[in-house]
């Protein structure tokens, strides 16, 4: 039998944590704790969670499992390599031998970056790069408190090499959580503001996976079910907090954008995005959203009826009838309209970025791992014309 070649189901690897949703599922902490073996449990998080009252709900869970635990949330915003290495010595000094992490996605890279180097011995910048992790770190359990980030999922680990001002990606199946408790409750008490701008990440996700040169049907899927969801979810969550649906909605459209860009990779915004963060510790999120609408300008006519699937998605009306060009400028509008409405209004200038940082963001954004699976190769000067026009 001969098959047509666009039949053909080329290989691609889909890797996942085991997957726990639902409302309380946070209080199960304990209870996988327990399954893992755990002696004593690194419980991560960040002090706004502990404020929050979501990292005393998972002490209370593993106190009545009956598991030690001590506490390390000396984690910020764009997680620091300082910081994992001061996670990491906690966790050798305290004998730990789990790690429980309870938070969004800096805590959580911060406990991938903990693990990974309490198992090798090694700092955590010389993991850098795709597949350079040898040993697995310990079993990992993740209570994300945020719609967006997708780090409960992936096998990504984003840290800011803080002497060079750049952030890295650490790329292994060894940083995939070995369970993510996904508990809609615990986004109750975000801010409208971050909210939008985790909203707007998983969004950002969930595209450029589709476009990826590494996209596969599974990754598909996942991604443009999760553009339907954000689509649907987001504004009514900035705007009500307390509704269960619209939170609950975009949890899931958190995963499954997370399950999409793990396995499919990203693009040019992320590349960008990790170029400001590294430079200027900016928000990820709202970086994500400015430059959102760039990447579509730049990409659209490298994969076409790829964007006719995401306006489709996005409700974009007529979508499936307009010309090429028609389509692309409707998307873009729509994407803009769509950010503004969950209140993410500012230029790159507003978040302190200053002309004379450009050429240094070029260069580390032309130098990000994320490029590779861009719809197509991205010069420095399209990457320039980006930050130009959403400065």
């Amino acid at each position: 039998m001969t098959l047509q070649a666009d039949s053909i189901l080329e290989p691609r690897k889909f890797v996942a944590p085991e997957l726990v949703c639902g409302m309380g599922v946070a209080d199960l902490a304990g209870r996988y704790a327990v399954n893992y073996g755990a002696r004593k449990v690194l419980l991560v998080s960040d002090p706004g969670v502990v404020q929050k009252g979501w990292t005393r709900l998972v002490e209370e869970s593993l106190s009545r499992s009956g598991i030690p635990f001590v506490l390390f949330d000396g984690v910020t915003p764009n997680p620091k390599d300082h910081e994992v290495m001061a996670g990491a010595e906690c966790y050798a000094r305290e004998h730990c031998d789990v790690i429980v992490v309870v938070g969004g996605g800096s805590p959580m890279d911060c406990a991938k970056g903990i693990g990974i180097v309490g198992t090798n011995g090694r700092d955590i910048l010389t993991f850098e790069g795709i597949d350079e992790v040898p040993v697995p770190g310990p079993p990992l359990v993740c209570i994300p408190t945020t719609a967006g980030t997708g780090a409960d999922v992936s096998q990504f680990a984003i840290i800011a090499d803080t002497a060079r001002k750049v952030k890295i990606a650490i790329v292994s199946k060894y940083l995939i959580p070995d369970v993510s408790l996904v508990d809609p409750k615990t986004t109750f008490t975000m801010a409208p503001e971050l909210t939008a701008a985790t909203g707007m990440d998983a969004l950002t996700h969930a595209i450029e996976a589709f476009v990826s040169t590494a996209s596969s049907p599974i990754t598909d899927l996942h991604a443009l079910e999760a553009i339907r969801l954000i689509r649907r979810s987001l504004p009514s969550a900035v705007e009500s907090p307390q509704c269960g649906q619209s939170r609950s909605d975009m949890m899931l459209g958190s995963l499954f954008a997370g399950l999409a860009f793990s396995n499919a990779s990203l693009g040019m915004v992320h590349a960008m995005a990790h170029s400001l963060g590294g430079l200027l510790d900016l928000p990820h999120g709202e970086c994500n959203a400015i430059l959102l609408e760039q990447s579509v300008h730049v990409n659209f006519d490298a994969s076409p009826e790829k964007y006719r699937s995401i306006a489709i998605a996005f409700g974009v009306p007529e979508a499936r009838d307009l010309d090429d060009a028609t389509l692309k400028a409707r998307l873009i509008g729509a994407l803009v309209d769509f950010r503004e409405r969950v209140g993410i209004r500012l230029r790159l200038r507003d978040l302190g970025l200053r002309r004379e940082d450009l050429p240094t963001l070029i260069r580390h954004a032309m130098k990000d791992p994320c490029l590779l699976t861009n719809p197509k190769p991205a010069s420095s000067g399209e990457i320039s014309d980006c930050y130009e026009k959403a400065f």
